[in-house]
């Protein structure tokens, strides 16, 4: 218990250090060791297997506590994720401008992808008014948040016991993904020990400008962009905060390449930041299914790829145009293994690239996705809380309150 109790208050970070480096350790040395591997299922398995509970029940109870004619930051919330998107794959457009790449276009992938937008926002819908009881089994995160809403502005009017009833469970199974976040070490050692074992790095070599561009202007989006949103709303140095949400979330968003089962890690950063659990139960949820700047530039950046591959000229207000169909279509990614990738046919339509070629360029994307879904994911999921926590600031430097940080 004694040696537990040292291990736990080790920072977390470091924590995951060690299991990032024992993993790649045992994945060069014992390869045929699977059963390590069984470590990061868990893990991955756990946090999904909670996280749509923890959703529900955090969304309903706080929506339930709402005060009819209080005031919320979410409209600023929802700018900051929709501005953030688009500037991402503007950025992605200029990146790929300025960094021309080419693709080997071999093998053919066969997956099932959106024919259009049009087909992308019915999924969106159908999925919103989902049944509430599988859209919680099904990890339907889409339709488990527009059921909390409904639910929540329902529940308003409810005693105040059964309001505490929903606090309750709600702190139960925050406490209970607390349990399960203090085993990251352990399941990042399963995740990179797979990865090692299974690919290695040889199979990035043939695509390294590709997986350069990619995760260069991901981080400029990180570490230029959206600092700058920030700073323009909270008026003060946004780099410490960046930096809080890229440590705290981003890691471990990069492991577990899941913004659903980083829902959770996200909600203990708010707290930890002293955000309104009221407005940032809500806001999480809501930033992993439309706050999807890394799928932004996936989606933009491909596409672009595979026009240069087949000599076909872009000119910029075609791209801007791709931008934004790229932008529309990320928001409705959320919630599918390799979902940026299955919308790369859609954007490629708009070039005239023939849906067989289109699904080369998406099976690249399977190639590469160890790194591309790993960067994007800790994007799309870092930013959801810096644009909560900026949306907030911004409401309490109007007030002329301390912010916090």
């Amino acid at each position: 218990m004694e040696l537990l109790h040292k291990w736990n208050h080790i920072s977390l970070v470091k924590r995951i250090i060690v299991g990032l480096i024992l993993g790649a350790a045992l994945g060069a040395l014992l390869p045929q060791a699977s059963v390590i591997g069984i470590l990061g299922t868990l893990f991955v398995n756990a946090l999904k297997a909670l996280a749509p509970l923890l959703v529900f029940f955090l969304v309903l109870h706080s929506l339930s506590q709402h005060k009819k004619g209080a005031k919320s930051n979410m409209s600023a919330v929802i700018v900051f994720y929709l501005i953030g998107t688009f500037l991402a794959a503007l950025c992605a457009v200029v990146t790929s401008f300025l960094f021309p790449s080419t693709l080997i276009l071999a093998e053919q992938a066969e997956q099932a992808a959106p024919g259009g937008i049009a087909d992308v926002l019915q999924n969106l819908l159908n999925s919103a008014v989902s049944n509430p009881i599988s859209a919680i089994a099904e990890a339907n995160y889409i339709g488990v948040l527009l059921w909390a809403v409904v639910f929540g502005l329902a529940m308003r009017e409810a005693g105040e016991g059964t309001k505490t009833v929903l606090g309750d469970i709600s702190n139960m199974l925050s406490s209970a993904i607390r349990w399960v976040i203090s085993c990251a070490p352990f399941g990042i050692l399963g995740l990179v020990y797979t990865t090692v074992s299974d690919t290695g790095f040889e199979s990035f070599l043939n695509y390294g400008r590709l997986i350069l561009v990619l995760v260069g202007c991901m981080l400029l989006v990180a570490l230029v962009v959206n600092p700058i949103i920030v700073y323009l709303a909270i008026r003060k140095n946004p780099y410490p905060l960046v930096f809080r949400c890229l440590k705290d979330s981003g890691i471990m968003a990069f492991f577990t390449r899941s913004s659903a089962a980083n829902i959770p890690v996200n909600m203990k950063l708010c707290e930890d930041l002293g955000l309104d659990k009221e407005k940032y139960s809500v806001s999480i949820p809501l930033g992993a299914t439309i706050n999807m700047a890394g799928a932004a530039i996936t989606i933009t950046i491909l596409t672009l790829a595979a026009a240069n591959t087949l000599g076909i000229s872009v000119d910029f207000p075609t791209a801007l145009l791709l931008s934004l169909v790229s932008s529309v279509a990320a928001c409705g990614s959320s919630g599918v293994a390799g979902g940026s990738l299955l919308l790369i046919p859609m954007a490629c339509s708009m070039f005239g690239i023939s849906s067989d070629i289109a699904m080369q360029v998406v099976g690249i994307g399977f190639i590469i996705g160890v790194i591309q879904d790993s960067c994007e994911t800790a994007l799309n999921s870092s930013s959801d809380v810096l644009f909560t926590a900026a949306a907030e600031f911004r409401s309490r430097r109007k007030a002329g309150l301390d912010m916090g940080y």
